[in-house]
């Protein structure tokens, strides 16, 4: 079986010349957590743009200097560039004859959520992601466990009263999508990526841009942001420890969730994301 088989065929791509604000109004609108970036004539793979590149440039990492220096904190100005400015080159992709194997092991290894499938001409044909994987995986395996033992436990989490710059920032160092909300010990509720798109995406964030400065949208509180009507409020997919596995994956795949906070007592013990279930049901299929 080829990664072909078990992939999208129907993928969406844009060209470099797309602006940055084109980009993030996809991603919200398709659900998508990355784009490839191909040439508009032939096709071609040229780069690929991920949620967590739009985290990274609105204040969590490196690619916050394209905003603060050359923009000089103009958001505005800054999202109006072309997408080629800010895409990752260095493309991790498979070609279309590559085995579904061999495909899930380039992302296992590359520590990538999707991988663009490309022809031998270089045109993207199709994308793989973990959603592909663990639909395919949960239609063919029968293994099961309690989910206390593949969870992650020492979940990083934030709280309501750090600021959005913060929430970003960790989300880049540590490679995560999502981020818990506590306070008091208590789960209140989730930042992720998503939210981070929509609330630069929909608007809310350029009406507090009044001196032109990206500084007056990142400082803001995660509870502020968690309050903002422009972030997609969605309930907390919560299970015990002694859920089966099987039980998650079927939740997830039917609610469209890329992970599960595992809870015991009001107490957050973990956290189980797509990733973490691909693996645990390729290695034991």
């Amino acid at each position: 079986m080829r990664a072909l088989d078990v992939g999208t065929r129907e993928v969406f791509t844009i060209p470099r010349s797309s602006t940055i604000m084109n980009a993030i109004k996809m991603m919200i609108s398709k659900r998508f957590r990355r784009i490839p970036i191909t040439d508009a004539g032939t096709k071609r793979l040229e780069g690929i743009i991920s949620a967590t590149d739009f985290v990274n440039l609105f204040g969590g990492g490196k690619k916050y200097s394209f905003v603060s220096v050359k923009y000089s904190g103009n958001l505005v100005a800054a999202i109006n560039a072309k997408v080629e400015e800010i895409m990752e080159k260095n493309v991790i992709f498979v070609r279309d004859d590559t085995s579904f194997r061999d495909a899930v092991e380039t992302m296992f290894e590359k520590k990538v959520g999707g991988c663009p499938i490309v022809d031998k001409e270089n045109r993207v044909v199709g994308i793989i992601t973990e959603k592909d994987v663990l639909k395919h995986l949960a239609a063919k395996s029968y293994v099961d466990d309690v989910v206390e033992k593949y969870m992650t436990k020492g979940v990083v989490t934030i709280r309501p009263k750090d600021t959005l710059k913060k929430a970003m920032e960790t989300m880049v160092q540590r490679k995560l999508r999502r981020l818990p909300v506590i306070e008091d010990g208590v789960l209140i509720g989730m930042v992720t990526v998503r939210d981070v798109l929509r609330y630069f995406g929909k608007g809310e964030a350029f009406k507090m841009l009044i001196s032109g400065n990206i500084k007056d949208a990142i400082e803001i509180s995660v509870a502020t942001l968690l309050a903002s009507k422009d972030v997609h409020h969605r309930e907390i997919l919560t299970f015990p420890p002694d859920t089966p596995i099987s039980l998650i994956v079927k939740t997830m795949l039917e609610k469209g969730y890329g992970s599960a906070l595992i809870v015991e007592d009001a107490k957050l013990e973990g956290i189980i994301t797509e990733r973490d279930l691909v693996k645990f049901m390729y290695y034991n299929m």
